[in-house]
């Protein structure tokens, strides 16, 4: 959230304007003190309002400017039933994880819970298909939440090699 900086930065800037506007404005003096006030005022609450968005999930169908994103690594995930089920996501190209809230669904909460179950056994993570397009799958797709088959090993070369031995030197 290094951003959040500049988006701070920008209002101020604009609440600096208005209150420069409203300050040569051929007004009363109370009048011009006031919009300096509102625009302090206006500084603080957005301030804490930033800082406090920091801290909470995004609501998963605002996240627009990821809408390409094929694919997203589950790190953590704490369904809430009837009421949302909470992801913790890392995308590829975004160096840290991001929080999101997706909005119930017996049909998604059951797919993590089965994709979580197969991962137990596989060890592979639990991964997130389309994860910011709808997520009510029709019954033919595939599930949005499921666990990679573990690869399987390179096969070894069948031609026979003699031993390598290994001698110590005196």
């Amino acid at each position: 959230m290094d951003d959040m900086i500049y988006l701070f930065a920008a209002v101020v800037f604009l609440a600096a304007v208005l209150a420069s506007i409203s300050i040569w404005a051929p007004r009363k003096l109370w009048i011009r003190g006031a919009s300096v006030i509102a625009t302090a005022g206006l500084i603080i609450v957005s301030y804490i309002g930033f800082s406090d968005l920091l801290s909470r999930p995004k609501p998963i169908h605002l996240e627009w400017a990821m809408r390409t994103v094929t694919e997203a690594r589950v790190l953590g995930a704490s369904p809430r039933e009837g009421e949302a089920i909470f992801v913790w996501l890392q995308i590829r190209g975004v160096t840290e994880p991001r929080a999101y809230r997706m909005p119930w669904s017996r049909e998604l909460a059951q797919q993590l819970q089965d994709a979580t179950e197969q991962n137990r056994g596989t060890q592979t993570g639990v991964r997130m298909r389309s994860p910011f397009r709808n997520q009510i799958q029709e019954n033919n797709q595939k599930p949005a939440f499921y666990s990679p088959l573990r690869r399987s090993l390179a096969l070894k070369d069948a031609r026979e090699s003699e031993p390598m031995i290994f001698e110590e030197s005196r």
